[in-house]
């Protein structure tokens, strides 16, 4: 700088220890570390574990799944077992990116989206492949993999789900805004779903009604409906709880806080 002429008055040199010092420096390690970083993650594995463990048996045997074998039209109340073990993980699968549009922004909650609903999309496309395979053997077993609501359904509703709440959100901590945002991105994305259940899908036969003779009766579309729409709105509501209470406690990602 001497050689430009330029001199520099009350400039402070800046010290390596400082920096390190204070690259270094964190909070004490506390009781409550163990209980958020620990009990808590793993109390929530066994909760989504409990579902397919222990709540889907528990639910055939009080509600039996109609068997396309055999004919048997199964309980009228089976469909609750589709509400909470699928409908719950759809649930899982929404919240992630709908929870980062409302806190973080449009792009994080996309991205999310597209990541969790891919991941789901193959786990879930695999599962009823195989499924269908041991129970109605390979020649009847649609690829489920190429079945329009599993990649409309998934990967395009996980990114649309997040991306219009941090859209509609646009960062707001007014819980308000984030209940409207929220719905309003569950339901269109529930709609999404349903549609394509109800006329795109491999296994849309599942909401037909036949008579004795197999005569097709008509189209349950109301079932079609529930099944689609009820685990988002719940979800709707509950995300921006979720959100306001990440606010509270400044858990915001990216800066945000």
């Amino acid at each position: 700088m001497k050689a430009l002429g330029i001199k520099l008055i009350n400039m402070p040199k800046p010290t390596r220890e400082k920096g390190i010092k204070k690259m270094s420096e964190t909070e004490k390690f506390k009781l409550k570390d163990i209980l958020y970083g620990l009990v808590v993650p793993i109390l929530v594995a066994v909760l989504i574990l409990l579902f397919p463990i222990v709540l889907r048996p528990a639910l055939d045997a009080w509600f039996p799944p109609p068997n396309m074998t055999t004919g048997d039209p199964g309980s009228s109340w089976a469909f609750l077992t589709a509400i909470f073990t699928h409908g719950f993980a759809m649930m899982a699968l929404f919240a992630v990116p709908l929870i980062l549009g409302l806190i973080w922004n449009k792009w994080a909650g996309g991205a999310a989206g597209f990541i969790m609903g891919s991941f789901y999309y193959v786990a879930f496309a695999g599962y009823n492949v195989m499924w269908s395979m041991i129970n109605f053997g390979v020649n009847s077993t649609p690829n489920l993999f190429a079945d329009p609501s599993f990649i409309g359904g998934y990967i395009v509703g996980g990114i649309l789900v997040g991306y219009i709440a941090g859209a509609l959100n646009n960062k707001s901590f007014s819980f308000k805004r984030m209940l409207g945002a929220s719905l309003t991105a569950t339901i269109t994305v529930g709609l999404m779903q349903f549609i394509l259940n109800l006329y795109f899908s491999f296994t849309k036969y599942m909401f037909d009604v036949y008579d004795a003779n197999g005569v097709l009766l008509y189209t349950d579309w109301f079932k079609a409906f529930y099944l689609a729409m009820l685990p988002m709105i719940i979800l709707g509501i509950i995300a921006p709880i979720i959100a306001k209470v990440f606010t509270w406690y400044g858990l915001m990602p990216g800066g945000h806080s």
